[in-house]
């Protein structure tokens, strides 16, 4: 007797259909899963056995092969467990249902029956509700993830025998009707803990404004490391579109907790600079996504910058201009989004002391020139903000008078991000000064004629790219939100060109 039970494979961070079809046939008792699976799927086998037997049923002594179509298509996970027990069971005429071939079923069995999580719920269910797929079935307490995204019934399942006593019309599972919970915003360390550095303070608070790449360059102890990981604390809201497409890519990774659903907090990533150009920008055999990728809508921190591989490094051009990117491999071509905001920190010289006001500089000229041209030009370039960052020496770390919060910092930035909103609305997949293109710059960015000369004489005098101009107006624009400002001054552009280090001579 054939059955045919619908569940899913990601590629990448898409789901697609797959039809599991069990056939119950003469021969041997076996279990043959044909149509490309990978190992996972193909040790299924044994748990399927296992997890019918301790579930109360008996298994066929009969050839059994399973089918997972399309068949010219790579299967992998663990998530069509649940349909291909359920297509045994119902070929060997235990479950009788139109849910069973009509709904979607996703699930990883562990021996004892029991369904339990698993990664690409929301890709799933988004894939669900365009094939007009009416109710889904996934392992319970994966309901608020899957509740992100309206359309499909849900259902929640404990174990493989409780499913099949609800199929069975003997035991009934209520459909989930809460909303999708969210996950708590994290605490992040205050900017108040932060004596002294107010220039770095306001250059990040433009940064959290208009979502640009900032690079800061000091000594070790100036701060730096200090500075951005309270940089998330000042941030804007996501949107409700942001948080769907940052949920969806922890949703397919299978980073989201259980019992949470819509990711309402923006990313932190902080790879350590020995990671591999594959682990960052992703890609890899089956091409997962990368660290870009789960900093999208967030910050991708990059401490001890030029340690981190040129390979890797270079590898950022493409997604830090164009928020995303596409890998390609023999199996397929897979597209990531990765809108983040790079944040990264570095030592002005190898010994990190050039320039230090108490320290001596151990370095050659020509030690500072190669450690420093281990960033290259084009990176540079796509760096909007980049600032020194000194030691403050003279701070007085007991001084009674703590320096301006976060929530201040926040209430500014989050006010100028939604000037910058209301600017480009109807522009999708655009949410921030960061992400402007040409024709928008021209559109948003209009300058006074005094503004307009300084920018033309500073590109005169420091030999900038038009790139650079670009970026230079992009800055000047959230300088101009946060002074609530409908058109960018020339005490804007002088502001943003302050945040712009000499490329020659970086850090002097």
């Amino acid at each position: 007797m054939l059955k045919q039970i619908k569940t899913f494979s990601l590629y990448g961070i898409k789901a697609c259909i797959v039809t599991a079809e069990v056939d119950i046939g003469r021969g041997l008792p076996s279990v043959n899963i044909v149509g490309l699976p990978d190992t996972s799927l193909r040790e299924a086998r044994d748990r399927l056995q296992s997890a019918i037997r301790n579930s109360g049923f008996k298994m066929p002594r009969s050839r059994i092969l399973i089918n997972l179509s399309p068949a010219n298509v790579k299967k992998e996970g663990t998530q069509l467990d649940l349909a291909m027990a359920l297509g045994i069971l119902s070929a060997m005429g235990v479950v009788r249902s139109d849910d069973c071939e009509e709904a979607l079923f996703i699930g990883e069995l562990s021996l004892s029956g029991k369904v339990k999580p698993c990664g690409g719920i929301i890709p799933a269910m988004l894939e669900a509700s365009k094939k007009k797929i009416s109710k889904v079935y996934l392992p319970a307490g994966s309901e608020p993830e899957a509740a992100t995204v309206s359309g499909p019934v849900i259902i929640g399942v404990k174990s493989l025998a409780e499913l099949v006593s609800h199929l069975r019309g003997e035991e009934n599972i209520e459909p989930f009707t809460g909303s999708p919970r969210q996950v708590r915003p994290a605490a992040y360390p205050d900017f108040s803990d932060v004596e002294g550095q107010s220039f770095a303070k306001r250059a990040l608070e433009v940064a959290a404004a208009g979502g640009h790449n900032v690079l800061m360059i000091g000594p070790p102890g100036s701060g730096k490391t200090m500075l951005a990981m309270r940089l998330p604390g000042i941030l804007p809201p996501m949107t409700d579109d942001e948080a769907r497409e940052v949920s969806c890519v922890y949703s397919a990774c299978n980073l989201l907790k259980e019992g949470e659903g819509l990711m309402t907090k923006r990313p932190f990533r902080s790879p350590h600079h020995t990671i591999s150009d594959v682990a960052l920008v992703g890609g890899g055999a089956a091409a997962r996504p990368g660290e870009i990728s789960l900093a999208h809508r967030g910050i991708l921190f990059l401490d001890e910058f030029p340690e981190f591989s040129r390979r890797a490094l270079e590898a950022m051009r493409a997604p830090m201009e164009d928020g995303r990117i596409t890998v390609s491999r023999v199996r397929g071509t897979s597209t990531f989004p990765a809108a983040f905001m790079l944040v990264a920190a570095m030592n002005p010289c190898p010994c990190g002391y050039h320039g230090h006001p108490a320290k001596e500089c151990a370095c050659t000229p020509y030690r500072i020139k190669k450690y420093r041209s281990r960033i290259s030009g084009p990176i540079m370039d796509r760096i909007d903000i980049q600032l020194e960052v000194s030691p403050e020496l003279s701070a007085d770390i007991h001084a009674e008078e703590s320096s301006e919060p976060s929530e201040s910092l926040r209430s500014r930035a989050s006010a100028a991000r939604a000037l910058s909103l209301g600017r480009l609305k109807g522009k999708k997949g655009v949410y921030s000064n960061a992400r402007l293109d040409t024709t928008d710059i021209k559109a948003f960015c209009s300058v006074t004629p005094e503004g307009a000369k300084l920018l033309r004489r500073a590109r005169e005098q420091f030999s900038i790219s038009r790139r650079g101009a670009d970026k230079i107006l992009k800055v000047s624009r959230s300088i101009a939100d946060l002074a609530a400002s409908e058109i960018i001054l020339d005490e804007h552009i002088a502001e943003a060109l302050q945040y712009r280090l000499d490329e020659d001579n970086p850090g002097d």
